[in-house]
Parts: C-alpha cells; sequence; structure tokens
C-alpha cells in the first residue's frame, strides 16, 4: 500500500504512467517467459488438453453460476463498474479514438488471461493438484503447494507471484487515483493528501482479508459479482437512456461519423447489455447468498 501511495501521490504523468510503462511490459514479457517454461513440464500435454476442451455440457447446466463469475472477471480485469476508465478518460484528448483503444484493452487482457491458463494449468497437472479449486485459495493455496514439488519451484514461484503482485499493484493504483481524483476536482483536497488518506482507509479495510481466505471470498465475491455488474448496469443505464447523444458524440470524435451505427450502438447499450448485466447480477446475489448460508455460515460456526 506504501508503494501504491506513492506513486499516486506524484500524479499522473511522474507516478501513474511511469510506474504503468514498467510494468505492464514486465508482466507481458514474464508472462510469455513463464508459458515457454510451463511448456517444457511433465504434466504439460494433459493440462493443455484439460484447458482447451470445454466441456459444453457443464457451461449448459452451470450457466447460473459460471456467468456472474465470468461477469466480475470481465469487470475486474478490464476495470469497468469502478470508475477507473471514466477518471482516466477524463485525462485523454479529445480525439482519441475510443472503440480503437477498447479493442487494445480487450485484446491484451484476453491473451494476457489466456496465456496465464497455459501457466497455471501444467504446474498444477505437473504437481498431481486438482485444477477445480475454486476461489481465490486456488492461486495462494494450491499453486504454493505445487511450486514446492517443481525443480527451482522456489525461483519459479517467486517470479509467479512477483508478476501477481505486479498486477495487484497496478490494479490498487487505479482504484486509489478513482477517489484521489474526485476529492481532488470536487473537494479541493491536495493530492498528497488525499492520497495519505485513501491508503490509511484502504489499508485498514483490508486488514480483515488477510485474516482468512473465507474473509478474502467474502469481499472479494461482493465486490466481483454484485459491486462491479451494478455499477456497470447502472452505467449503462445512465448512458443508454439519459445521455444516449452525447455519449454518441463522444465516440464519434475519435472514430468519425458514425451514421447509423451509432443508433444501432446505443440500442446495444439499452437493451441486450442491460438485460446481460441485470441477468448477470440477480445470479451473482444469489451465488452470494449461497456463499453467505455456506461456506461463511461454516466458518461463523467453527
Amino acid at each position: 500500500m506504501a508503494i501504491v501511495v506513492v506513486i499516486v501521490a506524484y500524479g499522473i504523468q511522474r507516478g501513474i504512467e511511469l510506474a504503468v510503462k514498467v510494468m505492464v511490459p514486465a508482466i507481458i514479457v514474464i508472462t510469455i517467459g513463464m508459458a515457454a517454461y510451463a511448456f517444457t513440464l511433465e504434466g504439460a500435454g494433459d493440462a493443455y488438453e484439460y484447458y482447451l476442451s470445454p466441456e459444453w455440457g457443464v457451461i449448459a447446466t452451470e450457466w447460473t453460476s459460471i456467468l456472474p463469475a465470468a461477469a466480475g472477471q470481465a469487470f475486474f480485469t478490464l476495470s469497468l463498474g469502478m470508475g477507473i476508465m471514466i477518471t482516466y478518460a477524463s485525462y485523454l484528448g479529445e480525439d482519441r479514438n475510443l472503440a480503437e483503444d477498447g479493442a487494445i484493452i480487450i485484446g491484451f487482457d484476453t491473451a494476457i488471461a489466456f496465456i496465464t491458463g497455459l501457466i497455471v494449468f501444467p504446474i498444477l497437472f505437473t504437481a498431481g493438484i486438482d485444477p477445480a479449486d475454486p476461489g481465490a485459495g486456488a492461486i495462494f493455496v494450491s499453486l504454493a503447494a505445487a511450486f514446492g514439488d517443481l525443480a527451482l519451484g522456489w525461483l519459479i514461484g517467486a517470479v509467479f507471484f512477483g508478476t501477481v503482485a505486479i498486477a495487484a499493484l497496478s490494479s490498487a493504483i487505479s482504484l486509489m487515483e478513482v477517489v484521489v481524483a474526485y476529492l481532488i476536482d470536487e473537494r479541493g483536497v491536495d493530492r498528497r493528501v488525499a492520497t495519505v488518506a485513501i491508503g490509511l482507509a484502504l489499508f485498514l479495510l483490508g486488514i480483515p482479508s488477510a485474516y482468512d481466505l473465507v474473509l478474502l471470498d467474502l469481499f472479494d465475491l461482493f465486490a466481483d459479482q454484485i459491486l462491479l455488474v451494478l455499477g456497470g448496469l447502472l452505467l449503462m443505464v445512465f448512458v443508454g437512456w439519459a445521455l444516449a447523444d452525447l455519449a454518441v458524440d463522444e465516440l464519434s470524435r475519435g472514430i468519425g461519423d458514425l451514421g447509423s451505427l451509432g443508433s444501432a450502438w446505443i440500442w446495444a447499450v439499452r437493451v441486450p447489455v442491460v438485460v446481460v448485466l441485470f441477468v448477470a447480477l440477480v445470479l451473482g446475489v444469489l451465488d452470494y447468498y449461497d456463499f453467505l448460508t455456506g461456506p461463511f455460515a461454516d466458518w461463523v460456526a467453527d
């Protein structure tokens, strides 16, 4: 948290932009390197077959659990529903092509996620660990145990979790900047004062999640499957119905005249996108209720 506070306190260009220019390429290079290493592991063949052969029947029957989890994952990795994109967009020039920028971000995010699967599953299969273990425990427990069974596992594990730490750091920077930017623009608070205050508050709020993985899941599921999706849903309703003309105008500034595509895009936001997000939100709430009455209730009882 101290690192995040220092970076955000230095501002957009001297702090956040400089840090991201270092962290993002580092994540890409290390991820590709670890994927090449995972390819050499004994369990790589079986892992790739498992990873690249989806069971469509299971997907069809378990979609009510998969949809909210997928929505939460997508919203978190793409920084949607939490004000990050809105905050960063305010720093962009008027002539930026938002559609092109969005496509690049989605492409890189999907590629890194796919390559990460090429790393994780070979490691788990080589160590003989069940890859079906869900939740945060999959990375903090299962993978940690798997690295212990590999040659030079301590080194590979350090590199892997170091990459995870860099990714977490970049996310924390973006999340803090949203609140700091609000305090600066709307309340006139000094950037350094706002950054230190928010950093301290976030540190204190994060202490319970370090106590037990169940508490981590308690916050993680609530944020991913409910808060982020709800934020995205409300934003789509607001943009699609209250700011439709302004939204099309902003999008067309970088792309050019959208013509009839502008109306088609707005109606896609108004109906299909809103419906899918609403269904994902309802399923996420139900899934969270099952967690509260299941694993969390058992943890409280113990």
